[in-house]
């Protein structure tokens, strides 16, 4: 799920407003989540033509995804296969979250090494800034002796564990990172984000990393770092590295407990999609209690010829 950012103004007027109101005035827009320009590997119509409006009109654009299973280079792949023009230095995944997070706290000056469970994206950034990590996709299919006597030995060396989406999680993975995260003194626990559901295909919800995570969870009794959204970690990397102004910045999602909180808690302005996982009825019913400043159905609607009615 990513993310985009806008440097010229843009109305937000035509939006309907969420039950948190919002006064009216111009934005710079940082558009998070790529749910909000595709599910799946299917591309909402009219995305293409939003997108080229909004480079026209001078924005700065930025995609921030909780998607860790590809990497910053993974995600361009995927975006020219979309047939979006989008530059490498405009992506910002929770694959290279976890690895900035590592780079920022000297983890490699440990001499500590790095187990992994998730995808292809964790390892690929953690190469780049130089970490000792294994695990992911080497521990597939493995399976410990849990027979008489059985153990499974683990490195003592390991330092930190990160947890993102695996497909191909399985028993030896969580018992190696339980056995890390308990017996190795100091062992971070890292998560790239906890989101309960995630869009594989088109056709329904799946399971997201949020189970992982809950599964180490429940065998460490442990509370993860979170370098996803809804933490600080992406946007502060975002405003400082290159100069943003929190207060210019609205950020677009589809999901309230991710893209929204994400944005209310950081500081941010929030637009709410309907694109992807929240329903207008879930947004507006009694047992939410996380309200965008505004909602629409889709970015197109940046560029509608006629307002839509505002609702507080």
């Amino acid at each position: 799920m990513l993310s985009l950012s806008l440097s010229a103004s843009v109305h937000l007027d035509t939006f309907s407003r969420g039950r948190g109101g919002g006064g009216s005035r111009k934005h710079t827009l940082d558009i998070y989540d790529e749910t909000s320009l595709s599910q799946g590997d299917s591309l909402i119509d009219g995305i293409p033509e939003t997108l080229a409006k909004l480079r026209s009109m001078g924005k700065k654009m930025f995609f921030v995804t909780n998607n860790s299973t590809k990497s910053r280079k993974g995600y361009k792949g995927k975006f020219d296969s979309l047939g979006l023009d989008i530059p490498a230095e405009e992506i910002f995944s929770s694959s290279f979250a976890a690895a900035a997070y590592l780079e920022q706290t000297k983890f490699n000056e440990s001499g500590k090494k790095v187990y992994v469970i998730g995808e292809v994206g964790i390892g690929e950034e953690l190469d780049l800034i130089g970490a000792d990590w294994f695990g992911g996709p080497g521990d597939k299919g493995k399976e410990p002796d849990m027979g008489k006597g059985g153990r499974l030995e683990h490195d003592a060396d390991v330092g930190a564990v990160i947890v993102g989406f695996d497909r191909e999680i399985n028993y030896y993975k969580i018992q190696y990172a339980q056995l890390c995260i308990n017996e190795n003194p100091g062992c971070e626990f890292i998560a790239t984000n906890c989101d309960a559901v995630t869009h594989l295909t088109d056709a329904q919800e799946w399971a997201g990393n949020g189970s992982m995570v809950g599964a180490i969870k429940g065998c460490t009794g442990r509370e993860p770092t979170v370098v996803g959204k809804p933490g600080p970690l992406m946007i502060d990397y975002l405003a400082d590295k290159l100069e943003l102004d929190k207060s210019r910045i609205c950020m677009v999602g589809d999901r309230l407990d991710t893209d929204v909180l994400f944005g209310t808690d950081n500081g941010l302005r929030t637009l709410l999609v309907l694109s992807g996982v929240t329903t207008e009825e879930k947004l507006l019913g009694p047992e939410n209690s996380i309200a965008p400043d505004y909602y629409s159905d889709t970015i197109n609607d940046f560029f509608m010829e006629v307002p839509a009615n505002v609702e507080q």
